[in-house]
């Protein structure tokens, strides 16, 4: 605005208009709109302008967009396809606006009502047994990972019977993924049969929080081997308290001072494995050592079986996306039960169920096709599997 005021001051002292253009870098067109603003406005029409067009081509009519909140409050019941219809038919003459425009309409005036968010899965725990009897009960968790003297981190993963206190397995592992315990896991059932629990925390790769019911791909094979699940509560190591007595026992025993690297360390950990279990009395089991209490299981691991849901109208195998595939409709999962096999029943006028074993995982139906889960599958059984 200063630069205005200064030019037409100047063109008022009786300079002329090309050489004060010049001057202020500016078109003749240019000074003399500003000389007009002045003389229609004065020193107001100086100021600077809105650029903000005066009209937009594509904007809806206001009167429409009145009618179109008027419906959505005399018929709350009614969607966006069926508005613009309504709209349609009393005003032909009108452009009727797309579905989108409708419904932003309806969003801008709080008329769109927000589905239910499929929240992260919180973790709250599983119910808690009191075994006895040697392989009722496993207990797995990593100890803290810890650094070796070459600068990497060593994240050792053990496995241990909860009655007996019998260590199966210490192994240094270079990071939590999956697939590495899958193997170490794989090893401990080849060799020592299969327990009917494994009880560990709620963190990876034991459980995954955005997955359904915070299960992973290493719960899902447990669950296929016939191992049920057991978690603590978040916040609440206690309730694993033997399993985390070995790793106090563990870190002064075969961590102090650490290893130069993975293979050395290994070899701690093998060592302290058999003094463990064949060496060390252990006060809590009457100064006895594990391996003078503990029995292989009677479940030996012969790998998994195929899933058949003869009580189902269809078993369905869940692709590597998580996505279960029943032409013509394609319903999100969960990519922990990819390829695993699903049983899928009709219960209702095109409402589906999903089952998982002998767990039902939940409900979809043909028009959203969304999976709406049920509210706990790990306790009620309700369509048994085939007999073996």
């Amino acid at each position: 605005m200063d630069e205005r005021v200064r030019f037409v001051a100047r063109l008022l002292g009786g300079e002329k208009m090309a050489v004060l253009c010049r001057e202020f870098d500016i078109s003749r067109k240019t000074g003399y709109k500003i000389s007009q603003r002045y003389k229609d406005f004065g020193a107001v029409g100086l100021t600077d302008r809105s650029r903000r067009p005066y009209r937009h081509a594509n904007q809806l009519p206001m009167q429409v967009e009145t009618l179109i909140v008027r419906l959505r409050r005399e018929h709350p019941s009614w969607g966006t396809p069926k508005i613009r219809e309504k709209l349609r038919r009393l005003h032909n003459e009108v452009q009727t606006p797309a579905i989108s425009t409708v419904h932003a309409v309806l969003d801008r005036h709080g008329l769109v009502s927000r589905g239910r968010r499929r929240r992260r899965h919180k973790a709250q725990g599983t119910r808690l047994s009191q075994p006895r009897m040697p392989n009722d009960l496993w207990c797995a968790d990593y100890k803290g990972e810890f650094m070796l003297a070459d600068r990497r981190y060593c994240y050792p993963l053990t496995i241990s019977d909860f009655a007996t206190r019998y260590l199966f397995s210490c192994e240094a592992l270079a990071t939590t993924e999956e697939t590495y315990a899958f193997v170490v896991f794989e090893r401990a059932f080849k060799d020592f049969g299969l327990p009917k629990a494994i009880r560990t925390d709620n963190g990876v790769p034991f459980a995954s929080p955005h997955a359904l019911f915070g299960l992973s791909k290493l719960a899902v094979w447990w669950l296929r081997l016939g191992i049920q699940i057991e978690r603590i509560k978040p916040g609440h190591p206690t309730q694993n308290g033997r399993h985390e007595r070995i790793h106090l026992t563990l870190k002064k025993e075969a961590t102090k001072p650490a290893a130069h690297n993975l293979l050395q360390q290994q070899a701690r950990f093998d060592d302290f494995i058999e003094c463990y279990n064949c060496d060390r009395p252990h006060q809590a089991l009457d100064m006895k050592y594990p391996t003078e209490l503990y029995r292989p299981s009677p479940r030996p691991y012969r790998g998994l079986h195929e899933l058949a849901y003869p009580f189902h109208d269809r078993t369905i195998t869940v692709t590597q996306c998580g996505r279960i595939c029943m032409a013509p409709y394609k319903i999100m999962l969960s990519t922990v039960f990819a390829g695993q096999n699903v049983g899928v029943k009709q219960v209702g006028d095109k409402i589906w169920l999903v089952s998982f074993m002998d767990y039902d995982l939940g409900f979809f139906d043909e028009e959203t096709t969304r999976l709406e889960p049920t509210v706990n599958p790990f306790e009620a059984k309700v369509l048994p599997m085939c007999p073996e």
